[in-house]
């Protein structure tokens, strides 16, 4: 396999830069070929593959010159450069998922970084820093995983340990419920509500704000990384995923919610009693449910008329020609209105 990353861009201004390997390519090689695991042909074959060093001598890797994003000259910042390398598993799949109808997983982001500091009662400099999850892509064959860590050791930390050393409180910790809709849904990241016992800031570190990962095959983009302070409070607003020091009041709350994964497959085509089952889980609204999926529930349970007739409404209004890939609305605030990539159809064929 040949993997050609000519043509990309010139290295950033921020810390976003690939860092280091580009004489070889060994370390994205083994970054990259898990995906390949997805072109078995059946899940259970699936997971009897392990990717280990034998792989290496069978990708090629062609860069461009120094001076671009994954060929960065000094001194280009390199210090987010998790980001790019989660990026280029995302182009990965999706050239992938072309190459084979579909059969890959969805798209997923599933490291950021988020943290709160200032000083205690005591007057001493502290820093709570944690590495948060996310859901991963929809797959052909079933649902993404909620609030994964493709990252080793890095998990959110625990409440116990976090209330014991800072001083703040964790009110909640649970699954941001509603994202990437699909046949097989993607995985759900995660929503953490802390309070702020003294004045501080907040940080973050994070992708997938403004573009969400993408579903595929019909399926919906996930749903994006969100932070709210003091919500439905006289002081909410939205924070960037890129801040460093945003203050916030004792009392205070912050509300992150972490990147869900993208959907596989036409929501319509997800089994009325397996949104009925989210629903009843906690990980879909009941207004996603009939928003998304066009379920209609009274009481929890599926009114099958009234979903028939939703169901067929919302096909009949659909366009003849939809996209491959779903990347949700935040696409066209960076592109100018236009909804999708030219690469986003099967035929590759420019779509006005």
């Amino acid at each position: 396999m040949i993997l050609d990353f000519t043509g990309t861009g010139p290295q950033a201004k921020g810390p976003i830069n690939h860092c280091g390997d580009y004489a070889d390519g060994n370390f994205l090689k083994k970054w990259l070929a898990p995906i390949l695991r997805n072109l078995a042909d059946t899940p259970e074959r699936m997971a009897e593959l392990d990717v280990n060093e034998g792989v290496v001598p069978l990708i090629e890797m062609r860069f461009p010159p120094p001076g671009t994003l994954l060929t960065p000259v000094f001194p280009a910042p390199t210090n987010a450069r998790t980001f790019v390398i989660l990026r280029l598993l995302g182009v990965l799949a999706g050239a992938l998922a072309k190459a084979v109808d579909g059969r890959m997983p969805a798209d997923q982001e599933t490291i950021r970084y988020t943290g709160v500091y200032g000083q205690d009662r005591d007057g001493r400099p502290y820093l709570m820093r944690e590495v948060l999850g996310g859901g991963s892509g929809g797959r052909y064959y079933a649902d993404g995983e909620d609030t994964i860590h493709i990252v080793p050791d890095s998990r959110n930390l625990p409440t116990e340990f976090t209330e014991s050393r800072f001083p703040v409180l964790v009110e909640r910790l649970g699954l941001a419920v509603d994202s990437g809709a699909g046949e097989f849904r993607g995985g759900l990241g995660y929503e953490k509500h802390i309070r702020m016992l003294r004045d501080g800031y907040f940080m973050s570190i994070a992708d997938r704000s403004i573009l969400s990962c993408w579903g595929v095959n019909g399926g919906q983009a996930g749903r994006p990384f969100e932070v709210t302070i003091d919500p439905d409070g006289p002081h909410q607003r939205t924070v960037g995923a890129l801040t460093d020091a945003e203050p916030v009041r004792a009392g205070e709350v912050i509300r992150i919610r972490t990147t869900g994964g993208g959907g596989w497959g036409d929501p319509l085509g997800r089994p009325p009693t397996a949104v009925a089952r989210d629903v009843q889980w906690g990980k879909v609204s009941v207004d996603g449910a009939r928003e998304d999926y066009g379920v209609v529930l009274v009481n929890g349970a599926v009114d099958p008329l009234a979903t028939q007739s939703l169901r067929a409404g919302t096909r009949a209004a659909r366009s003849a020609d939809p996209a491959f890939f779903d990347r949700g609305p935040g696409y066209a605030t960076l592109s100018g209105g236009a909804p999708n990539s030219d690469l986003d159809w099967l035929d590759g064929a420019t779509r006005g």
